[in-house]
């Protein structure tokens, strides 16, 4: 691959959907603008608009090369103004492969490359190449040089894989918790689309609904959760649709989705620390999802910072996983717990925001101080599980420590891992010999990821931090 390639000639129809879908906006308010003044003007401004689009499709495509040479990628775009982009192999983190509806129409599919410095986006993107190209240029741009022995070697030893069960995704959609965020997503929709709609609606609509009876209203809103929670369901399926983990060499790879297939690959090193995520709905269930903490990359669209190792697997299986994919990262039980007297403080710290509720409502709307009330049994309760879930195991070289907000996190991190190590008292805790103690680790974007241990034993916060000075031989 040492001369120049384009893209796949697909590439000017996905530009040219990207560019109608950027400009909606201006294309609505064209629309709206000009109608009252001729019809014939908004059809004018919005031919010429989508001619632009067309025309600045093509020549970004046309302008777009890329190709390796001397242990380089080298990328060539740009319009008016020449832009050269050379990105050494050693610098390579990971390539990801994706493919959404259209690239699997053309059988094609992006190729995304990230480095140690990579931001929000990728370090490089080729949005359209053949399936064969793209995967011989992943290929190319990971090469290594290794001796025949140690080909021979890889080639005997099996890689280890896991695939997710159908049984499997269906529980994870299930027990996803997604309809709280649909619930958010739809009042936010409905105040945008507020403005748009009459008032005589919204008031027709409240009188029809008062006229339905309680009974019917109770099913009503029963009958929307539950839609809510199928769409969570469908979701799910759709991301994590045969969702498959494979370890090879020192890479970790992860095929999953359904309209779109994505193909990820995580190198070892990067990862920062592995652990297990258990949901207030799949805690009693026994379920988890495992989660890995990466160092530098981008984020993905609608992706928390955590990256999904695994959607969901059995609580009681995750060590054997971890053993299996990730064998520095093997898990210890949790032995040390916090002491009686910091029980108030995770209290405290839950009951303050529901007591400031109850009061507004008690002056604003009395007739519904049942609600704040609910809310002040419930922090108790979670500030309850946040103390007694909250502790650490410390080994030689790695730590595990455990810690709730709403969901349960259990975190393996390698002593070499901790980028900084902070310790916190305020009066109230030396009085009482507690302290705070933070872990930072890097996360995605380069950003910083923090574990918080809360009101421990001080001699303990110090015995932490006497292990993280001592650095020996890492």
């Amino acid at each position: 691959m040492s001369k120049p390639e384009r893209l796949h000639p697909a590439t000017i129809v996905f530009n040219i959907i990207k560019g109608i879908r950027d400009s909606i906006f201006i294309i609505i308010i064209a629309i709206a603008g000009l109608m009252d003044v001729n019809i014939w003007y908004a059809v004018l401004g919005i031919t010429i608009l989508i001619l632009l689009i067309v025309l600045m499709s093509y020549l970004s495509w046309s302008r777009f090369t890329y190709y390796v040479e001397e242990e380089e990628l080298r990328l060539e775009y740009g319009i008016f103004i020449r832009k050269k982009r050379f990105i050494a192999k050693n610098r390579i983190q990971s390539i990801d492969l994706t493919q959404n509806i259209l690239h699997r129409i053309f059988k094609l599919v992006k190729v995304e490359i990230e480095t140690a410095g990579t931001g929000a986006d990728a370090e490089a993107s080729l949005n359209a190449v053949t399936l064969l190209k793209g995967e011989a240029l992943r290929a190319q741009l990971k090469s290594q040089s290794i001796n025949k022995e140690e080909s021979v070697e890889e080639e005997t030893i099996s890689d280890p894989t896991q695939t997710i069960t159908s049984k499997g995704i269906l529980i994870a959609g299930a027990t996803s918790g997604s309809v709280g965020v649909l619930i958010a997503i739809a009042a936010g929709a409905i105040s945008e689309l507020e403005r748009f709609i009459p008032e005589d609606f919204f008031n027709n609509a409240y009188q029809w609904v008062i006229g339905l009876g309680l009974l019917i209203i109770i099913f009503m809103i029963i009958g929307g959760l539950i839609l809510l929670w199928l769409i969570g369901i469908i979701g799910t399926v759709i991301r994590y649709w045969n969702f498959t983990i494979t370890k090879i060499g020192e890479d970790i790879v992860i095929t999953r989705g359904l309209l779109e297939k994505k193909h990820l690959t995580i190198p070892l090193r990067r990862i920062q620390s592995i652990g297990y995520v258990e949901s207030i709905i799949r805690q009693p269930l026994g379920y988890s999802t495992v989660i890995a903490e990466v160092a530098g990359g981008s984020n993905e669209s609608g992706e928390e910072f955590s990256t999904v190792i695994f959607p969901i697997m059995k609580t009681d299986e995750v060590s054997s996983f971890i053993r299996k994919f990730f064998p520095d990262y093997q898990m210890e039980e949790i032995d040390y717990k916090l002491p009686k007297r910091a029980l108030k403080y995770y209290i405290t710290r839950m009951l303050l925001p529901s007591l400031i509720a109850f009061i507004a409502v008690i002056i604003i709307v009395p007739y519904f101080t049942w609600i704040p009330i609910l809310l002040i049994v419930l922090s108790i309760l979670l500030g309850i599980m946040q103390y007694r879930d909250t502790g650490f195991t410390l080994e030689d070289s790695k730590v595990t420590i455990r810690y709730r907000f709403l969901s349960r996190v259990t975190m393996v991190i390698e002593h070499k891992r901790i980028q900084a190590f902070n310790k916190k008292q305020h009066f109230l805790h030396r009085r009482e010999f507690l302290a705070t103690i933070k872990l930072s680790i890097i996360g995605k974007m380069g950003l910083g990821k923090h574990f918080h241990i809360k009101e421990m034993e001080e001699k303990e916060a110090n015995k932490l931090a006497d292990w993280y000075s001592y650095r020996g031989e890492d």
